[in-house]
Formats: structure tokens, C-alpha cells, sequence
């Protein structure tokens, strides 16, 4: 590894961070541009979300990812991000049987080089987790608002209200960590109930709209950059806005092209004089002909 090169982080590291303190950072990336911007920022896991279906492709749910959107989508974060940890998310339906669930997550880590897969759901998918993991893929979960199962949900809602709805959730937990995963995700649980569930625990968990009490924390790097701006879930904290900065670029670069200032003898290509004469020598005779 080169001088100051970044060292990946390990499933041992990461499992760690549980006793350690460290609080892991995720973000979820698309492309190679946002891939390579993480890695330097000191991100320690990329993660290659189906979320991509809608601020890289214009879906309006994560439904339409398939695998091989997927593993195109997770090539091009590795080769953005080559020395950080990368884990791809199995898309809808890509896990509804165990076979499926283990061609699905085989193509990540053989053909993307993913380091670990992640699948949805607890109690229910506990038998897809646990075949996965006892084929020798590290695999995690997701668990409070699973956006696979969406429509049953009745749209974006917050997961764990009632008591029995946190139960529930608790119960998922413990059955992703039977299971043997690594790692498990709080999506849109309110903060005590994640913190409660999370210190039930042996293995880490992040949240994302589930407050600071988890053991790490995930956010879409085009939500938190300000890229993505259909909308902006009460979770998500602006850290830049990129499509204000874009937008302003491409208003110049339009007005220059209208004006004719662009492009100028800066951001031209000259000749050497005497080919250039004698190209308009060739061009003469060429007409006279």
C-alpha cells in the first residue's frame, strides 16, 4: 500500500466499534465521482444502496433497481472507492428464496468485489440471513422502515411508535444477530427506541433517521451534498448544496456560449502558421477545382 494511502476497514473492525466506541460512518454513493469524494473524506463504508433507482436513474421508489443495475453501479464504486469498504444492498425480490438470495449476493462480491451484502428484514428473512452467512458471505440487515415493503407500510412512515411496534423491531434485531450478521441498519425508528434496541445488542448498528444513540450513522452522500433535491427527509443535514453551485456553473457556461465568450483562445487549440497556411492553400484549390 502506498504512502498515505487509505486502509480499508475490516468485518472485525467494524464489529468491534460495538466495544471500541468508534462510531462508524456510512454513506451511501452511486456512482465513481461520489465514490472517490468518500474515500477521501475519510468515509469508512461506502455503501452501494438501491437508492440509486432514484437519484441516479429518476425512479420514484427503490422497486425498479434490478441486480444488474446493481452490480454495474457497485464496479463503478469500486473503482471510486478501492480502499474502503463497500457493501452492496440486495435489491427488491433479489432475496425472496435462499437460492436466489445466494446467486444475488455471490454476483456482488464476485462480480463487483463487494466486501458484504445487505438484505432486508428480521424475524421473517432470519433463514435467508443465516444461509448467507453459512456460506461464508458477510451479510447485514435493515430493519424499521424497509423501503422493499413500502406498500404494506402505507408510504414513508416512522417505524416503533407503540410499544408493541418497538418490540417488534426489537425482536427483528435479535434475530438479524442470531443470524450471524455483522452489522444492522435503524431506518426512521425514533432515537430512544433505536438507542434501547442498540444497547441490547452484541453487534453494531447505524441509523439513519434513528438518532445519535446507534453505533454509527448513515446518510445519501446526494442528500447530504445537496445533490439530490427532489425532496429532503426530515433526517437528512445539508452539509453542501452542489445542484445551487451546478446550476450557477451551467447558467455561465450557457450565457458565455450565447454571448460567443466561450470558447476563447484560452480553452482553444492553436496551429503552427505555415500548416495553417497551407491548409487554406489546399482549401483554395480544392474550391477552384
Amino acid at each position: 500500500m502506498a504512502e498515505g494511502e487509505k486502509k480499508k476497514r475490516t468485518i472485525t473492525e467494524i464489529r468491534e466499534s460495538k466495544q471500541t466506541g468508534e462510531k462508524m460512518v456510512y454513506t451511501s454513493v452511486p456512482d465513481y465521482t461520489s465514490a472517490r469524494w468518500a474515500e477521501a473524506a475519510g468515509v469508512d463504508v461506502c455503501v452501494v444502496g438501491d437508492s440509486l433507482a432514484m437519484v441516479a436513474h429518476g425512479h420514484p421508489s427503490t422497486i425498479p433497481a434490478s441486480m444488474d443495475m446493481m452490480v454495474m453501479h457497485a464496479l463503478a464504486v469500486r473503482r471510486g472507492a478501492p480502499n474502503t469498504f463497500t457493501l452492496g444492498c440486495m435489491p427488491y425480490q433479489s432475496y425472496n428464496t435462499v437460492d436466489r438470495a445466494l446467486v444475488n449476493a455471490t454476483r456482488f462480491m464476485q462480480e463487483a468485489a463487494c466486501d458484504a451484502v445487505k438484505p432486508q428484514g428480521g424475524k421473517s428473512q432470519a433463514h435467508i440471513l443465516k444461509a448467507l452467512v453459512d456460506s461464508g458471505i458477510p451479510t447485514a440487515s435493515h430493519i424499521g422502515l424497509t423501503p422493499h415493503t413500502i406498500a404494506m407500510f402505507g408510504g414513508f412512515k416512522i417505524q416503533g411508535r407503540t410499544a408493541e411496534a418497538a418490540m417488534k423491531i426489537l425482536e427483528d434485531a435479535f434475530a438479524i444477530q442470531d443470524a450471524g450478521c455483522f452489522m444492522l441498519e435503524f431506518e426512521a425508528v425514533p432515537a430512544p427506541i433505536a438507542k434501547v434496541i442498540s444497547q441490547q445488542l452484541e453487534i453494531p448498528t447505524i441509523g439513519i433517521g434513528a438518532g445519535a444513540g446507534t453505533d454509527g450513522q448513515i446518510l445519501l452522500s446526494y442528500d447530504l451534498l445537496g445533490v439530490f433535491t427532489d425532496f429532503k427527509p426530515k433526517f437528512t443535514k445539508r452539509y453542501a448544496n452542489l445542484t445551487e453551485v451546478a446550476v450557477t456553473g451551467l447558467k455561465q457556461y450557457v450565457k458565455e456560449v450565447k454571448d460567443g465568450a466561450f470558447p476563447d483562445d484560452d480553452h482553444s487549440y492553436g496551429v503552427n502558421q505555415a500548416e495553417y497556411e497551407k491548409f487554406l492553400d489546399l482549401v483554395e484549390k480544392r474550391r477552384q477545382h
